[in-house]
């Protein structure tokens, strides 16, 4: 059974769109994905929130927790809510629409409107600073909340490495609360998944909820607020130097007056899932001062997996890029955090050890003993056989997901039904020569596999096959009798036309036909004795008939003279009347 989906959890899979194309599984970094009946689902444990599912799901069969509603009903509540808008926001309206857009914020009913990149400005000094004091040693920037999951629950040996600095977003829900008063509620909106997470667990209350940019589209769209007819404004409050640009690679290095360039020893900006894990994976080799900022969306920020999708990666560089030159950034002042601290836990999964013996019985029930059966396709969204192998142990994969196994198994079955056929079965080339003949056949027309590669002529006539081959009839159906065997068939005969092949199918007819004539006659030779005995039926009923009329007028003749005789003595009569009517009597 797939694992209830709880409250919190943030990325999830929407089992009518879910199509299994296993892609969810082989794009997730942490394979936080598993199949129950064939049904993908989103193991909340393994789950970094990262959104890579979601960004690339062909179906959109991958959402994430809508928390639109509860910040609508925050709203409506009438107690003060702030929203910190991720500075990406430039990179999906256009030029002439980002001036509106605070107003259009301030449309929906928030009371302060201003950019994260507030809090991102004191972010990346204190993380350069951190670095610097790390000396000789490596450390990881956490300004991506995707990073921070991975490294706790898959990489704990990393945790040490990562800089105790909160993220812009925690940050800025500070800076809005010690200004604005604690009462303030405050709602993040930005392209990021993860923030949901970070906002309920590790932001400390500091952020109340967190939209997605889809969210707010949404929002706009169904409250119709339109962005022509508003007035230009500006934020309540302004970020300082390069702040903008911490939604790209290098954003935050620019920000914190760092190096960005791609040659430098002691900076790394790198962006991507699979960059970011080889990165990771290599630090433990690395030696000397370094200081990485991962993002874990290729390109930053304006990939995230909640960005709308119609602009380029590149087109939404250009327009942040365009925004972050072309804007004030003179908040100096008026951004001032007292608190930017944060702290990291080891949360290692415990997914149990995993024997050879496990694997190869695995292996064995999808027949992949043998090395050279073990393809690695990565069909099954695996990169390996014996990754797959080794989800099914940890029951997060299903052995009918090896699709070169369940090939077999198909045709395997096909084999089985043509050959356990009580239907005679026969295959012809294009040539109409015999490639295959099932045992049904065989037994009915006495032949055996030495037919192979001979004319179909040589067992019968080929008329039914020519007309298919000729291309006369899609399909002939009719009923033959082959006298050479004794044979009555129902015979079917079609193309294959992709495999230039062609089908027969002969149903045995003959011990059916017989059986009919059999009893045909039996119903013949019933109706004519029927028909015999109804003749002689008639036959008595006439005689019947004859005897009665010849009695009936005896007895009239009878009556009339006992009439007679009772009118001349009706008072009695002598002994010669006597013995007369007894004579009469006596001769009827």
């Amino acid at each position: 059974m797939e694992p209830k989906r709880r409250d919190n959890q943030v990325v999830f899979t929407n089992k009518a769109r879910c199509k299994d194309c296993y892609r969810c599984i082989r794009v997730c970094p942490v394979d936080a994905i598993g199949v129950r009946d064939g049904q993908a689902y989103v193991d909340e444990e393994r789950c970094i929130s990262c959104g890579t599912c979601i960004r690339e799901c062909p179906q959109g069969a991958k959402s994430f927790r809508k928390d639109l509603d509860s910040v609508r009903e925050l709203i409506a509540s009438g107690q003060p809510v702030a929203v910190s808008l991720a500075p990406s926001f430039a990179a999906i309206f256009k030029a002439w629409e980002i001036k509106r857009v605070p107003s259009a914020l301030r449309r929906l009913g928030f009371a302060h409107v201003s950019e994260t990149a507030v809090g991102a400005y004191p972010v990346a000094k204190r993380t350069a600073e951190c670095a610097a004091e790390h000396g000789d040693s490596f450390c990881i920037a956490t300004a991506c909340p995707a990073v921070v999951n991975y490294v706790e629950r898959y990489r704990p040996d990393l945790v040490e490495a990562l800089i105790p600095v909160c993220s812009p977003m925690v940050a800025h829900a500070r800076m809005l609360k010690a200004r604005l008063g604690d009462d303030t509620r405050v709602v993040f909106i930005g392209p990021c998944v993860a923030k949901k997470q970070e906002a309920r667990e590790k932001s400390g209350g500091a952020v109340d909820f967190a939209l997605t940019f889809t969210e707010l589209l949404e929002w706009l769209e169904q409250e119709h607020v339109d962005l022509s007819i508003l007035e230009e404004s500006d934020f309540d409050m302004a970020p300082e130097g390069w702040a903008r640009s911490v939604p790209l690679a290098g954003g935050s290095l620019q920000t914190a007056s760092l190096s960005t360039s791609l040659l430098a020893a002691d900076v790394l900006s790198v962006t991507g899932t699979q960059e970011v894990k080889d990165t990771l994976e290599s630090l433990t080799d690395s030696r000397g001062p370094l200081l990485v900022e991962p993002l874990f969306c290729e390109q930053g920020c304006i990939n995230g997996p909640a960005m709308p999708k119609n602009e380029t990666v590149y087109q939404r560089r250009k327009a942040l890029l365009h925004y972050v030159l072309n804007t004030k950034h003179d908040g100096a002042g008026s951004n001032t955090c007292a608190d930017l601290a944060a702290s990291f836990e080891r949360h290692p999964l415990s997914c149990g050890a995993v024997s050879e013996e496990q694997i190869r019985q695995v292996f064995a029930q999808t027949g992949k003993e043998n090395p050279e059966d073990q393809l690695n396709c990565g069909a099954c969204g695996y990169s390996s056989c014996r990754e797959q192998a080794i989800a099914v142990i940890h029951k997060m994969a299903e052995p009918e997901m090896c699709v070169p196994h369940m090939r077999r198994l198909a045709e395997q079955r096909t084999d089985r039904i043509i050959e356990t056929s009580p239907n005679g079965i026969i295959i012809l080339d294009e040539h109409l020569s015999i490639l295959h003949v099932n045992p049904s056949f065989k037994r009915l027309f006495m032949c055996s596999e030495a037919v192979y590669g001979k004319p179909i002529s040589y067992l019968m006539d080929p008329e039914p096959f020519e007309q298919i081959a000729a291309g006369k009839a899609e399909l002939t159906e009719v009923t033959v009798e082959h006298a050479k065997y004794s044979l009555i068939c129902h015979q079917i005969v079609y193309a294959l036309r992709d495999e230039r092949q062609y089908v027969g199918v002969f149903v045995n007819l003959t011990g059916s036909l017989l059986n009919k004539k059999q009893l045909d006659v039996l119903r013949a030779r019933t109706v004519q004795q029927a028909r015999d005995l109804l003749a002689h039926q008639i036959d008595i009923a006439g005689k019947i008939a004859q005897f009665l009329g010849e009695s009936t007028a005896e007895g009239e003749k009878l009556l009339e003279n006992l009439v007679k005789v009772a009118q001349d003595n009706p008072t009695g009569g002598d002994d010669r009347k006597d013995s007369w009517l007894r004579d009469t009597y006596t001769s009827t």
